[in-house]
């Protein structure tokens, strides 16, 4: 579907707790023609060209899409509704970070209409899993699955769910969110349907989305200083062949061999023949890349009817025979992306640290980093005091939290159960 970049204040302020959430956020448009200064000095607004009404640049895309689907959805014959798209939006952010934050950037958005609230509530959940599952499968970037406080959820929702990854340098970051948005949207935009038995009701609703952040938290969480670290799932190029010291019939033959063996087996492989390039520059350009194999061959490689095979994630290199490799390097693959994902598993485990005062609290924040675990009060008030103090924010309530009765970090107040704190992006 095509959707406007740009709509109306008056439009975006249709539904309230959503324009206050993105308030601070949203670029406004005040004019709408330059012209060039009296004095020469260049181009400026022209001061006659202020628009009636401002315009906001779409931060997010609710409120056009539920205008839009209320002359979409009339009955419960066009329920559920299940819509994705790819698009670009805009949010002033007043640091940029690239792939984190940016003040325009490319994402995946959803947005659903359902006949009951345990639908929404049941895709609100499913797109959760959706998410963590391609980070940590494809991503080999483990997530922890929770909820948002009430002061952390989107605006507008009823409840936010979140995975939240840690970054190598013990900083937490939003992967992925999936809103319940209830019928906040449909009564705002009057999105109403009949159901079977006859009764006009307001749908209900989800939204939710990832975008290029997923690349910083690729890079952040496997890479290091030779560049980058790609999980095999996810490489556009899982193995280059680099010839040693430069590309012959007899090594060209033998690379066209392992090349046709290993694309037999979906996996994607560059024989490299630049003739320009010394084999060291390529060893540090491919590593640099972040490609997850490499395979070096020789004259002498070629008598002893082997080849040198070395892994982007460990660096260690070993010599195997020419006879069976492609079936060598598909194992190979598959340990490489356990490995990223298992490494990443155990940093995390390293970097979780309960704590039971704020003194510690504060401690561990300045020191270890990573998720801090401790017990929270419940209330706002204490959650910005804390964020206020440590520049700490709470990045979840995780789903599979057990209870625990405890005293709150900072008031000492009775709580049921620990949260995840942490500096975040």
């Amino acid at each position: 579907m095509r959707i406007s970049l740009i709509y109306t204040q008056s439009f975006l302020s249709r539904e309230a707790q959503h324009v206050e959430g993105f308030a601070k956020e949203c670029a406004v448009v005040t004019h709408h023609r330059l012209m060039n200064a009296p004095d020469g000095s260049g181009v400026i607004v022209d001061p006659d060209s202020k628009l009636e009404e401002e315009l906001i640049v779409r931060p997010t895309s609710e409120t056009i899409i539920w205008n839009t689907y209320r002359d979409w959805i009339s009955s419960y014959r066009d329920l559920p509704l299940l819509i994705n798209q790819w698009c670009n939006v805009v949010r002033w952010e007043m640091r940029t970070r690239l792939f984190l934050r940016t003040a325009e950037f490319l994402w995946q958005e959803g947005h659903t209409a359902h006949a009951t609230a345990q639908e929404a509530i049941d895709e609100t959940r499913l797109m959760l899993d959706v998410y963590a599952e391609f980070a940590e499968k494809w991503m080999a970037m483990p997530v922890i699955k929770g909820v948002k406080t009430p002061n952390e959820r989107f605006a507008g929702a009823v409840d936010t769910y979140c995975i939240e990854a840690l970054m190598q340098d013990g900083k937490a970051l939003q992967a992925g969110t999936s809103h319940f948005l209830g019928q906040n949207f449909a009564k705002a935009f009057d999105v109403k349907f009949l159901s079977e038995n006859n009764v006009e009701d307001y749908v209900w609703a989800t939204s939710w989305g990832v975008s290029t952040r997923l690349i910083g938290g690729l890079i952040m969480t496997h890479s290091d200083d030779e560049g980058l670290v790609i999980p095999p799932k996810l490489a556009p190029t899982q193995v280059v062949i680099v010839p040693i010291p430069k590309p012959s019939p007899e090594i060209g033959e033998a690379a066209d061999k392992i090349m046709r063996e290993l694309r037999a087996k979906g996996i994607t492989v560059k024989y490299d023949t630049d003739m320009k390039k010394r084999p060291g520059f390529k060893f540090a350009e491919y590593e640099m890349r972040g490609i997850p194999v490499r395979l070096a061959i020789g004259e002498r490689d070629l008598a002893n009817n082997q080849v040198e095979v070395a892994r982007r994630d460990t660096k260690e290199k070993s010599s195997q025979p020419l006879e069976g490799i492609a079936d060598y390097v598909a194992q190979l693959l598959e340990d490489i992306q356990q490995n990223l994902f298992q490494r990443a598993c155990d940093y995390r485990a390293e970097h979780i640290t309960a704590v039971d005062n704020f003194d510690d609290f504060q401690a561990v924040l300045d020191g270890k980093g990573g998720f801090v675990s401790a017990h929270w009060d419940g209330t706002t008030e204490t959650e910005l005091k804390i964020k206020e103090l440590t520049k700490a924010t709470i990045r979840c309530i995780p789903l599979d939290n057990p209870l625990e009765d405890g005293a709150c970090v900072l008031t000492g107040k009775p709580s049921t159960q620990r949260v995840l704190f942490a500096r975040a992006y």
